[in-house]
């Protein structure tokens, strides 16, 4: 028996987090959106890039420096089961929930891959978080 191969919505939109649509406009995005929920990128690494950018934004300009913290805002209850998140969160990086992150690449890139896993159930792509990474990087 064969097995029917499926993509995810995160790796049909190029969009490894599921960045839902907004009026913010992304390096890469592709417009008019085809996909009305959720942003749509033209290349997996762009939709890194804008992971990196919120992830950013949140431990430095929100101060959330927890992955409590950080998930709590990323996956809100309303729409998540926000404490499944962190907790397969906390278990893809091996962290514990409340212990302070410091936003340096190492530690963003690994929230990225445990993103990754959550919302679209696979392992993230290494050479597209790598060049998402350096296209965040160049825009500093």
């Amino acid at each position: 028996e064969c097995k029917r191969l499926t993509m995810t919505r995160s790796e049909r939109n190029n969009n490894p987090g599921n960045i839902r649509l907004t009026s913010d406009r992304w390096r890469g995005q592709v417009l008019p959106p085809p996909d009305r929920g959720f942003v749509t990128f033209t290349e997996p690494k762009w939709g890194y890039r804008a992971l990196f950018v919120i992830l950013e934004g949140y431990m430095i300009r929100h101060g959330l420096v927890t992955i409590r913290g950080i998930i709590g805002r990323y996956a809100p209850p309303t729409e998540n089961s926000t404490r499944s998140y962190i907790r397969s969160v906390c278990r893809a990086t091996g962290w514990g929930p409340d212990d302070p992150l410091d936003p340096c690449g190492r530690v963003m890139q690994d929230l990225s891959r445990a993103i990754t896993l959550v919302e679209g159930g696979k392992s993230a792509d290494e050479k597209a978080l790598r060049e998402g990474y350096a296209l965040y990087e160049t825009s500093r």
